[in-house]
Parts: C-alpha cells; sequence; structure tokens
C-alpha cells in the first residue's frame, strides 16, 4: 500500500524536524538486500529486525526510517544511515 501523502504533510524526523519522503524503489530493493545479505543496521548498530515495507528518507539524505506494517517507525535509535549505502 503506498504511503498515505497527507501523513507526510505531517510527519518529519524526530532528530532534526526535517521533511521527510518515501524512498525511491532503487533505494529500497538496496536496503532490502542488504537486509538479505545480514548487513543491514541501524544508527545504533544493531541489525534492521525486518525487510522493509517502505522507506522515510530524511530531507538531507542522511537517514531513512523504516516502515513496517504501514507504520513507520520514528524512533530516533531505528533510523537507518543512508551515507554508506
Amino acid at each position: 500500500m503506498p504511503m498515505d501523502t497527507l501523513l507526510l504533510d505531517f510527519v518529519v524526523c524526530p532528530e532534526t524536524r526535517e521533511k521527510l519522503s518515501v524512498g525511491n524503489a532503487e533505494l529500497l530493493a538496496q536496503l532490502n538486500a542488504a537486509f538479505d545479505a545480514g548487513t543491514l543496521k541501524n544508527r545504533t548498530g544493531q541489525p534492521v529486525r525486518a525487510r522493509l515495507e517502505a522507506l522515510l528518507v530524511r530531507a538531507d539524505q542522511k537517514f531513512g526510517y523504516p516502515v513496517w506494517d504501514d507504520i513507520p517507525n520514528l524512533l530516533i535509535d531505528e533510523g537507518i544511515p543512508l551515507e554508506t549505502t
């Protein structure tokens, strides 16, 4: 199910308050491939718990927040660093 665009008008990064946007299919595929390989980690270094359904990307493109079961996980520690992907 596509991310509700109305929701995107209200959600922001919990750390910087920057706007979030839905990550593109190429980025999502790249991150899910890293998950399948067991190398996808969140900002605390812990393995990401499941394949990503979608990703909300911070405006500066440094972190993304996972979406599972149509629910964005906007905890700072669950952010996925994107600079190394």
